[in-house]
């Protein structure tokens, strides 16, 4: 194995920060990025509470350049959309982000992900230590404290604008050096496989089933059939005012209640059921646990049947374990450096 080179580390240079709040700023913003032909793209989300997943802050920039566009001020980000559309995007981890920015009008065509080119050579996929580790960049802020902040309350401070804007300065720079790698190890194909599967799955909110509830295996069939009806009441409930579903009752919730039947609202707020949910979704709480138990009995499967989602998922998990244990990592990483890839 070769040695790893020495890298300084030094603060992330960010040499321009423009705050996009207005259609105008935004276009100006853009402008002053336009020579940039691959861009990093980054989300702050603000959805705890929310069954859909929401942007707050939108990051775009490259070579210490990077625009911060406020979606909760701008309504018309077409100007973003178009400006992406001729340009490579680079995410960490296209997943997390994809979603709440199609729901924006905002759709990269090509794109790329530094976290899946990470985990395809064997290195950790942390942002964080990747710049470190491969840039000699050290991302400023308080990760932890950024985490819990409250992207939707305005104005932002400075410290929240320069962590946002970090995440995005050297990003594609990050790919850059990844894409070396991938083709130097020949794993490029591999690393394209891997978006071309993440980039095909259906939302996340079209992924969840009731079957994937913690505690319902412990069920019996007429529990089972109570959980059935209680889940897809909340999951109805919860899409239709954008709750997210552990705001009406968490899981563990659920299942007591389909364990034991509830028959009154107290009982609901005895059993776990939050008092703004209590108010607003407890009669339907209790219909459904009463059309649970008229409803047939759902048996426990040898397995559930796979979904589209679930194949895709599977497949992908199983393609990364293989490479992991088969691929070479001696130019790059030593064995104890490669990646966690649990299910």
């Amino acid at each position: 194995m070769q040695a790893a080179e020495a890298i300084s580390v030094a603060a992330m240079p960010l040499t321009d920060l423009l705050v996009a709040d207005s259609r105008d700023a935004l276009v100006a913003a853009l402008g002053a990025l336009d020579d940039l032909d691959v861009v990093g793209v980054d989300v702050e989300r603000a959805d705890s509470d929310r069954y859909y997943r929401a942007a707050a802050l939108i990051q775009v920039g490259g070579s210490g350049r990077v625009a911060v566009v406020d979606p909760l001020a701008v309504d018309d980000l077409s100007p973003l959309d178009a400006f992406l559309a001729p340009r490579v995007t680079v995410f960490h981890a296209l997943e997390n982000d994809l979603d709440p920015i199609a729901a924006l009008g905002v759709r990269p065509t090509a794109m790329d992900d530094t976290a899946v080119a990470a985990a395809v050579l064997g290195l950790p996929t942390g942002l964080q230590g990747l710049l470190r580790d491969l840039l000699g960049v050290e991302l400023p802020g308080d990760k932890a404290a950024m985490q819990r902040a409250d992207w939707e309350a305005r104005p932002l401070s400075a410290a929240m604008l320069e962590y946002a804007a970090a995440d995005v300065a050297d990003l594609p720079r990050l790919w850059h050096e990844l894409c070396t790698r991938l083709d130097a190890t020949g794993r490029r194909g591999w690393y394209d496989e891997e978006v071309a599967t993440l980039r095909a799955l259906p939302p996340v909110e079209q992924r969840r089933d009731w079957t994937r509830t913690r505690g319902a295996g412990r069920l019996d069939a007429a529990a089972r059939a109570r959980l059935r009806a209680l889940w897809d009441t909340r999951e109805r409930l919860a899409r239709s005012t954008d709750t997210a579903p552990g705001r009406i009752a968490g899981d563990a919730v659920l299942v007591d209640l389909a364990t034991t039947p509830p028959t009154s609202r107290g009982e609901l707020a005895r059993r776990g059921v939050r008092r703004q949910a209590l108010r607003d979704f407890g009669d339907e709480l209790l219909r459904a646990a009463a059309a649970g138990d008229a409803a047939p009995p759902e048996p426990r499967r040898a397995g559930r049947r796979p979904t589209d989602a679930d194949r895709a998922t599977a497949d992908r998990l199983r393609r990364l374990r293989s490479r992991r244990r088969s691929a070479s990592t001696r130019a790059f990483c030593a064995p104890a450096e490669r990646c966690s890839l649990r299910s």
